[in-house]
């Protein structure tokens, strides 16, 4: 007895499952039809038909001319909740763990493999002691030592008056301050590990399918069996090995460290303020406990850095363990020595007195000066990796990871930074922070001023190459006009009409240069960066007073003031933004963009990160597409539009061999080589396309011209096999009216692919090039299907 829908004469049905792109799309317009059912899934991601499809496989003969359409949403995984527009502020994580992913691809360089993502996720550690070394400077530093420290600051904010130094109360000793104070950045950090823990459950942890889960033969550890006799294992590639979508043990270790890593800053921040004092002193015991909690500040250091350093991913297995010695242990060690800081702080000392300010500028001097060593040696060994495997169309030859991680700590030293300034000015009302004689509090570190300085130089910097593009692509676009005119075969050209398709043309080009901007910012940012650090380390001073009287002292003054209003406004529109996101649907909508581009891969480098949605959709998709083959034999063509076919093609790498055969990738608007080839070379390199081009049974890539996101994924032809790549479509349809088309056909650029006649047609043809295959038939005493 069979388990599965009987297979007709005719094969069985066939279905196309539709994957939207960024920005989401509701089921009733991915299907056309206002009335919808829910197949499988729940409200973040489902699978939907029209009402009328619902029992397809039970009518197969009313779709022998078309195929079942079926549409996958998954747009609530990234923009479903108003809350995850605050994600936004977690930009940073998100851009690090990207270069994690950028690596180039290098064969037999294990050991060098292995050290870029060391190096990865060393960076991604030094942006949570950064962020937290930012809270610790506003609530520690700005209110608890200078501001409550100073009867000026204090004068005009009652709600400091309780720990003021100049009503003498008990929390007015310094000590007492900075351990009320660190409940600020402790509650972050808790915070932190509370939202990473949360998503964690909801998207790591979804399980794909397994050998177990889905039938010795039909699982995706198969081992085939060729014609020399033995079995070995399937060589896969990268996305295809099993454990790819199921990182959670990663996960639950980095997080462990990130969050040590954030309780043991904010007691150093603490505690060593409390030891500094106490060395100059004369009680021997004071004197003992803070070499005791030093030492113990440094052990718990060593043994964060260890946990991150020396395990990474693990891919070619289902691997379900957890290390909980480190993700128990460490950080609820690392919150015992917070909370022994904070015991050690508030111990009576009456002749202490706040002055000046905490040593903040050694701390983020030398957290800027690791990142950027950490950097630098991160472009040597990508340049390394990328000498084994070169290709032209890699980005920034290889470069691209070290590039997106100076990206990464440079968005961090801004929103860090601008905080700090806007906190700074609030408190210092109308005075100047910094500035001699001017505010009634010494400020923020010197270093981030100078920091502020460098960013009207770096807009400056940036202003050239913008030119030349501008001016590249208006050339371009004229140069075009001809090229457009003799391919709609024009008699009468339209001179507006032109200028419009080639202007279309000409700016969704300027994709392709967007590796070179990247470089040219980073570059620049780690230049620059690197001076800032110089001249406060020498100086000692802001700018404005380091150089002196006279012209130099003026530019240098307008650059910090610029620098300073520059950074206060960008944290403040992130704030606006998130704020604006919170309400308006739209804006979520574009914030949930980002994030369908930024949280495609799996937290790999940080934890803090917002979570990977694939590692829900991948194992979604595999799972439907699994399922429905080996239940009715039938045909299959998984159809993703822009970020959909990137999830398409990862599902497909994930299936079994068998399954692979029954299933044709219809891409349209796709970025898989354009983007995805070019950033993330390891993954969706030449290499990795013509593979998944050789395994899956046929595949079929449209594109268009004016698409400033899809392109052509360059797979050629090999053998009977015909080229991946259809010819581009035009775009408009038609150049001018005429009879059919009366009315002017719009530039369509990345969206309504189906729109054109050409998609109908290239989709028949890959259902034709599909062969069904008859279920398997089960056990009438199991009860139980095999597949």
């Amino acid at each position: 007895m069979s388990s599965a829908t009987p297979v007709p004469p005719n094969g069985g049905p066939a279905l196309e499952l539709l994957v939207h792109g960024v920005g989401g799309a509701t089921p009733q317009d991915m299907l056309g039809d206002p009335r919808t059912i829910r197949i499988s899934g729940d409200e973040k991601a489902a699978v939907f038909r029209r009402t009328d499809d619902e029992k397809a496989e039970s009518h197969p003969e009313r779709y022998e001319d078309r195929p079942v359409p079926e549409a996958y949403c998954w747009s609530n995984l990234t923009s479903g909740n108003s809350a995850r527009a605050l994600w936004l502020l977690l930009l940073p994580f998100m851009v690090a763990n990207l270069a994690h992913w950028m690596r180039p691809r290098a064969k037999g360089r294990r050991t060098t493999t292995r050290l870029y993502g060391v190096l990865v996720r060393l960076v991604a550690l030094s942006l949570t002691v950064l962020l937290t070394a930012a809270a610790c400077e506003v609530a520690l530093d700005l209110l608890a030592w200078q501001c409550a420290g100073s009867a000026a600051c204090t004068r005009e904010r009652s709600w400091l008056g309780f720990v003021s130094a100049a009503q003498g109360g008990w929390w007015s000793q310094p000590g007492r301050r900075l351990a009320l104070a660190a409940v600020v950045p402790a509650a972050l950090v808790g915070l932190l590990w509370y939202l990473s823990n949360r998503t964690w459950s909801a998207y790591e942890s979804q399980r794909p399918p397994t050998g177990e889960d889905m039938g010795e033969e039909e699982g995706l550890q198969e081992i085939e069996e060729d014609a020399a006799g033995p079995k070995d294992p399937v060589v896969r590639p990268a996305l295809g090995r099993p454990g790819f979508w199921y990182g959670r043990r990663l996960v639950a270790r980095l997080r462990a460290a990130h969050t040590a890593a954030g309780f043991l800053t904010v007691a150093a921040a603490v505690g060593g303020a409390a030891a500094r004092h106490d060395r100059r002193g004369d009680d021997a015991l004071l004197k003992a406990c803070g070499w005791l909690l030093e030492a113990a500040l440094v052990i718990g250091l060593l043994g964060v850095l260890w946990v991150v350093v020396r395990r990474g991913r693990s891919e070619k297995k289902f691997d379900v363990r957890i290390d909980r010695a480190a993700v128990r242990r460490l950080p609820g060690a690392a919150l015992a020595v917070l909370a022994l800081s904070l015991l050690y702080a508030s111990w009576s000392r009456p002749g202490w007195a706040s002055t000046a300010t905490l040593p903040g500028d050694v701390t983020f001097r030398v957290i800027a000066l690791a990142q950027g060593a950490l950097v630098i040696v991160l472009g040597v060994v990508a340049w390394i990796l990328h000498r084994r495997a070169r290709h032209a169309r890699t980005a920034l030859y290889g470069l691209g990871g070290p590039a997106v991680a100076m990206l990464a700590c440079a968005l961090g030293g801004v929103m860090t930074g601008g905080v700090a300034q806007r906190v700074a000015d609030w408190l210092d009302g109308p005075g100047t922070p910094g500035m001699d004689g001017e505010g009634s509090i010494p400020g923020p570190p010197v270093l981030l001023s100078w920091q502020a300085s460098v960013i009207p130089v770096l807009l400056i910097v940036l202003f050239v190459p913008g030119v030349v593009l501008a001016v590249r692509t208006w050339r371009r676009a004229r140069g075009l006009g001809r090229g457009v005119e003799a391919e709609y075969e024009v008699g009468r050209p339209d001179e507006g009409r032109t200028r419009r398709i080639a202007g279309t043309r000409a700016r969704a080009a300027l994709t392709d240069a967007a590796p070179w901007i990247v470089g040219i910012v980073s570059g620049a940012t780690l230049l620059l960066g690197a001076g800032a650090v110089a001249g406060a380390w020498v100086s000692g001073d802001v700018p404005g007073e380091a150089f002196g009287d006279g012209f130099a002292q003026s530019v240098a003054e307008a650059a910090q003031s610029a620098g300073s209003w520059l950074i206060g406004f960008g944290f403040i529109l992130f704030v606006t933004w998130g704020r604006r996101a919170y309400r308006d649907a739209s804006a979520r909508r574009t914030i949930g963009i980002l994030w369908d581009v930024g949280t495609f891969w799996p937290r790999a480098a940080h934890p803090f990160a917002p979570p990977c949605y694939a590692e829900r959709a991948v194992p979604d998709l595999t799972w439907r597409m699994c399922t429905w083959t080996a239940r009715t034999g039938g045909r299959l063509v998984i159809s993703g539009h822009s970020q959909g076919s990137v999830l398409a093609a990862a599902a497909v790498w994930q299936l079994p061999a068998a399954t692979r055969r029954r299933v044709a990738l219809l891409t349209y608007g796709s970025p898989l080589e354009r983007l995805y080839g070019r950033w993330f070379p390891a993954y969706f390199g030449p290499v990795a396309l013509a593979e998944l081009s050789g395994q899956v049974s046929t595949w079929r890539n449209l594109w268009r011209l004016t698409d400033p996101i899809g392109g052509p994924v360059l797979v050629p032809a090999d053998g009977a096999r015909p080229g991946v790549d259809c010819e581009a479509f035009k775009d408009p349809l038609v150049y001018g009216r005429s009879n059919l088309h009366p009315l002017p056909e719009p530039i369509l650029g990345h969206s309504e692919y189906q729109a054109d006649p050409e998609f109908g047609k290239e989709r028949r043809e890959l259902l034709d090039r599909l062969t069904p295959v008859v279920p398997r038939q089960t056990q009438g005493s199991s009860g139980r299907s095999s597949g």
